[in-house]
Order: structure tokens, then C-alpha cells, then sequence
């Protein structure tokens, strides 16, 4: 559990500089240079992501058991990503009409992820790993408002063609079908599909 939680901490902690510490990341970026920041963040980034990876697989093979979700939660979590791979298709594509209306769509798929993912496990790993996120995207969420004002609006993109969002929404569904039949089972060794 150790590996899991230090990996959240590197992670999600050197995605949290902008919500708590906003003025030394600017600082630190104008001292080392965008690159050079934008590099440094990335391999932090994904030394926290690996060891998430590796600390939740190890985890998973001695489970603490908190709680046993019903079947019927594994079916809602499977009707909630599919909402999830929507907002991620919005959010990689040019904006069309849903993008502005979601404003931030990357941390609407998070947020939908996290909380369909603790409706299906009850494990002690699984309700740390994916609560994180959860409060993470959250408290990214209401840090984006706060220094943009009420409406968290400067930055949304000018609305685009509906064109866009059709395509936003095929490339969703897409990875979504793609996910759930075959990609999540390949890398998670666990079947998504609810019985």
C-alpha cells in the first residue's frame, strides 16, 4: 500500500502546485524556463504515475476488503464511463458546443471515473486510489474557479461547429467500447464487463 500511496502523493502532488502554490510555479517556471519546467513536471508526472501503477497492482494481490459493492454497482460504473469517454472525446478534439458548456471536460471524465470506479470496488487500494482522484479533480475544480472567477470561464474555448462535438462524441464511445471489451482487462487484468 506504501508504493500506491507514495505514487499518489508524486503524482497528484506535482499536479496540485497550480491549485495550492500557483505563484512559486510561476516562479519556478520563469527561473528554469518553460521547457525546462515542462520537462521536469513530465518525469515527476510519470514516476508517480509508474508507481501507482505498481503500487496498486501489488495491492490488488492481498486485498482489504471494506466493503462488497452489489452486482448492480458494476453495471452503473460501466453506464457512468461510458459519460466519462465522452467528456475525454470533448476534451481531446477542437471545441464544438459541448466543450464550452463542460468548461473543463478533462476533469469531468476524471471526477465520472473516480466515482464510477468507488461504486465498483470496495477494496482499501481501490477507495485510496480512486478517492484521490476524486478529491483531487474536485479541489482542481474549485482552485480553476477561484482564479478565474465565479463562472471559471477565462480559458473555456469559443464554441465551435456541432460537427466537432459528433466527432468528440464517436471518438468517446469509441475508446469506451474499445476499453471495455478489450484494453481495460489487457492492462488492468481485470474485466470491466459487468456479469
Amino acid at each position: 500500500m506504501l508504493v500506491l500511496i507514495v505514487g499518489l502523493v508524486v503524482f497528484l502532488g506535482i499536479h496540485s502546485v497550480r491549485i495550492f502554490a500557483p505563484g512559486w510555479a510561476r516562479d519556478r517556471q520563469a527561473k528554469m524556463g518553460e521547457g525546462a519546467y515542462k520537462g521536469v513536471y513530465s518525469v515527476v508526472s510519470v514516476i508517480g504515475f509508474v508507481l501507482i501503477v505498481w503500487g496498486y497492482g501489488l495491492a490488488r494481490q492481498d486485498p482489504t476488503i471494506i466493503w462488497n459493492p452489489p452486482v448492480g454497482m458494476r453495471h452503473a460504473a460501466a453506464g457512468l464511463m461510458i459519460f466519462a469517454f465522452i467528456a475525454l472525446g470533448i476534451y481531446a478534439l477542437p471545441a464544438g458546443r459541448l466543450k464550452p458548456m463542460l468548461k473543463h471536460p478533462m476533469l469531468v471524465a476524471i471526477k465520472i471515473w473516480a466515482l464510477a470506479h468507488l461504486l465498483a470496488n470496495g477494496d482499501l487500494a481501490s477507495i485510496i486510489l480512486f478517492g484521490s482522484f476524486l478529491a483531487w479533480a474536485v479541489a482542481d475544480r474549485i482552485a480553476v474557479k477561484r482564479r478565474l472567477g465565479t463562472g471559471g470561464g477565462a480559458g473555456v474555448p469559443a464554441p465551435g461547429p456541432v460537427s466537432r462535438d459528433v466527432g468528440a462524441l464517436v471518438v468517446g464511445i469509441a475508446l469506451y467500447v474499445v476499453t471495455l471489451f478489450w484494453l481495460h482487462e489487457w492492462l488492468i487484468g481485470v474485466s470491466p464487463m459487468p456479469a
